[in-house]
């Protein structure tokens, strides 16, 4: 099978491999320079499906835990350490209905806070610590997925090709190919009609005050915020969910909330340097799940919202099982399908 895949994000990636592994010939049309240079740019990069359930539907949590598996077995240095939830003692309510909407934690005590995070040591008196949890550096990981898709599996690349025009949303012919999917995000909505906007922005932080070994989600009565670790005294901040498609455009009020909150997590965040800020548009349709759709001879991959990587690999997996073994998945493919 002879398979062209327009978009070369998380999405893309991920169904380079799934369709690759079966033997299909695969080639990967991109109108940046490089993979992985859009949405997934400014992930979170927590493989956390058991945190998601908090806000999430359970399929979300479902996919998540399949996704997490691949990413352990695809690429280098994804950190089984769990996730941390805290709060600060006055918002304690909010952990204990975070609490109520998931499953596979502990509460842990001060102490044991300490244990798992010496710098945060005294500073909080309870919260959730999710042990099966992972997380990963998005930006590291593609580079890694890219080269083995071109190493293992004889994937081509063709960046910046004239076929891809976000300003139109084409995704471009099918070249003589038999399949195309369609892994364009947000630009898809050329012919997806219900993909909307939802902006995500970030920050990353520099501070040799303070060692993380762990995602950990802040509980902030404005804005929740996560932090991940990214190695070297690097942390990464997020993430706002705001209903617009303004991409790049980073607001004074949302770095004032993800700093504040961060501030709050530890006061040596005051001090940090602030190495990049970043926002982009991540698609999302209606209900915020993800969606596989054939029409014709192309199969669209999308609607992953803040799920990207959480989620990219499981629903790659189902659109190869889909074309190549004419599988369907009610979950991911009926509009209607609610058994979750």
């Amino acid at each position: 099978m002879r398979v062209k895949i327009v978009g070369a994000g998380v999405a893309g990636l991920t169904c380079a491999h799934a369709f690759a592994r079966r033997g299909a010939n695969v080639t990967i049309v991109e109108r940046r320079a490089g993979s992985g240079q859009g949405c997934s740019w400014y992930a979170g990069g927590m493989l956390a499906p058991w945190c998601e359930r908090e806000s999430a539907e359970p399929i979300i949590a479902e996919l998540g835990l399949e996704s997490l598996a691949y990413w352990r077995e695809a690429v280098p240095d994804v950190p089984l350490e769990g996730s941390l939830v805290l709060a600060p003692p006055r918002d304690l309510p909010d952990l204990r209905r975070f609490a109520r909407r998931t499953a596979n934690f502990e509460w842990v005590d001060g102490a044991r806070i300490g244990e798992l995070e010496p710098d945060l040591d005294g500073r909080f008196d309870q919260g959730l610590f999710f042990p099966s949890e992972a997380h990963l550096e998005p930006r590291k990981a593609l580079a890694a997925l890219t080269r083995r898709l071109v190493d293992e599996y004889h994937v081509a690349f063709d960046f910046e090709a004239d076929g891809f025009d976000e300003e139109d949303g084409q995704a471009g012919q099918a070249d003589g190919a038999d399949l195309v999917v369609d892994c364009r995000g947000l630009a898809a909505r050329d012919v997806l009609a219900d993909l909307r906007g939802v902006k995500g922005e970030m920050l990353v932080l520099y501070s040799s005050e303070i060692a993380l070994r762990r995602p950990v989600r802040m509980l902030h009565p404005r804005i929740p915020v996560y932090i991940v670790p990214r190695g070297d005294g690097h942390f990464m901040i997020g993430a706002t969910s705001i209903e617009n498609d303004e991409r790049g455009r980073v607001t004074g009020r949302s770095m004032l909330e993800l700093l504040g909150a961060v501030y709050a997590l530890h006061p040596a965040f005051g001090e940090a340097e602030i190495v990049e800020i970043g926002a982009d548009v991540r698609p999302a349709f209606p209900d915020n799940l993800p969606r596989l759709r054939r029409r014709g001879n192309t199969l669209y991959v999308n609607g992953l919202y803040r799920h990207g990587f959480l989620a990219a690999p499981a629903l790659a997996r189902r659109a190869a099982e889909v074309a190549f073994d004419g599988a369907h998945f009610p979950e991911v493919m009926d509009e209607d399908h609610r058994e979750w």
